[in-house]
């Protein structure tokens, strides 16, 4: 089978989990037999050799008074030329990661079946990007969700949503996953004050970092880590206990899980009107051995139990009501370690790519 994987908007690269997802999934199609070609739509990146191995089709983005609408022209120029290459490229079936609509990128499912991968509502969280956004999100959605053979989603709450539902496509869950081999085991450190870490994006509410400004300054006895913010991003004074490193390669961020006792969860999923995740942070935090904080349903775990697993409601009030839990959860944890072969059969990449496969084989064999 020869499988065109297309990426939209986003410039993925070697650094950032969504970038190394795809690069994983393509080396697993491709061992499994597959030719498969990355077409990666993105505004204009550098350095290149930063980006994960692909075919690029650069769009820029202006500033003027008219910015946003020369932007968006320009990336239309840029995906008329993905099409094209998808086009000269004859694949059997094209695997789309979600992405907000742009003008003719529905043209591809002219070209083969095409399988869209869901890892989130856009209907709601694309209110966080104003009016403008919102609406034309709204409206211009379903232009690619009523072509598209499949949906591949990453929770059976997505899968099950309304927004998506009411398209009848051919659907399956599968949770994200990440390579357990590539990543070593770590042991424990020893630390007499135990060591939180939060994995975190500027910019989303839903991460609920103001939570975790709340929670150490209720608990001076924890040290709080937080990797992707710089301290100008908090809107609040932070405690001495809360440490803000801003962005980190993995190299870096590898050092400070190796250091910590414990990982904490996206806290304010409920914000974006979610419950149910499956973030490639949590699971990156897992395979290094951290137990974790969950504050939502995971798609994986949700029924696991066991005491390496501390679950707490996805609500506002979550860190006032289980503020107590946490601390009591990251005393127990130092010196302890997630048990890999419990997780093994439940996030490690190789049987996700394995199911999505088969989707994908079923598919292309139902097409006329």
């Amino acid at each position: 089978m020869r499988i065109a994987y297309v990426s939209l908007h986003w410039p993925r690269t070697n650094s950032e989990s969504v970038g190394r997802k795809i690069f994983e999934q393509l080396h697993i199609w491709q061992s499994a037999g597959h030719a498969t070609k990355l077409f990666m739509h993105t505004s204009i990146y550098e350095p290149r050799s930063n980006l994960i191995p692909g075919n690029y089709y650069f769009y820029r983005l202006y500033n003027s008074p008219f910015g946003m609408i020369q932007t968006e022209i320009d990336r239309s120029r840029a995906v008329t030329q993905l099409i094209e290459a998808i086009r000269q490229y004859q694949p059997n079936l094209i695997y789309l990661r979600y992405g907000i609509y742009v003008y003719p990128v529905h043209r591809i499912t002219n070209l083969a079946p095409t399988i869209e991968e869901i890892n989130t509502n856009d209907v709601t969280q694309h209110k966080d990007l104003g009016m403008i956004y919102d609406v034309y999100n709204r409206t211009t959605r379903g232009i690619l969700l009523r072509r598209v053979s499949g949906l591949a989603c990453v929770s059976h709450e997505l899968a099950q949503a309304k927004e998506f539902r009411k398209y009848d496509r051919s659907t399956v869950v599968i949770a994200n996953g990440i390579d357990l081999s590539s990543i070593p085991t770590i042991p424990a450190p020893m630390n007499k004050i135990p060591k939180l870490v939060f994995i975190a994006t500027p910019g989303y509410s839903w991460h609920g970092v103001d939570k975790i400004v709340r929670l150490a300054k209720r608990f001076s006895d924890l040290q709080i880590i937080i990797i992707g913010y710089d301290e100008s991003a908090l809107n609040s004074k932070k405690s001495d206990n809360l440490s803000c490193l801003g962005y980190l390669e993995p190299p870096d961020y590898k050092k400070i899980l190796e250091g910590a006792d414990l990982g904490l969860g996206t806290l304010a999923l409920h914000r974006k009107s979610m419950n149910e995740a499956s973030p490639l942070k949590t699971r990156e935090c897992l395979a290094y051995g951290l137990p974790m904080v969950l504050p939502y349903k995971d798609t994986d775990l949700d029924d696991l139990e066991c005491d390496f697993l501390l679950k707490i409601p996805n609500r506002e009030d979550n860190i006032d009501t289980h503020g107590e839990a946490i601390h009591e959860f990251a005393y127990k944890m130092c010196g302890k370690r997630a048990d890999r072969s419990v997780l093994l059969p439940r996030i490690d990449l190789m049987d996700k790519e394995t199911t999505r496969l088969e989707f994908f084989h079923q598919i292309a064999s139902s097409q006329p």
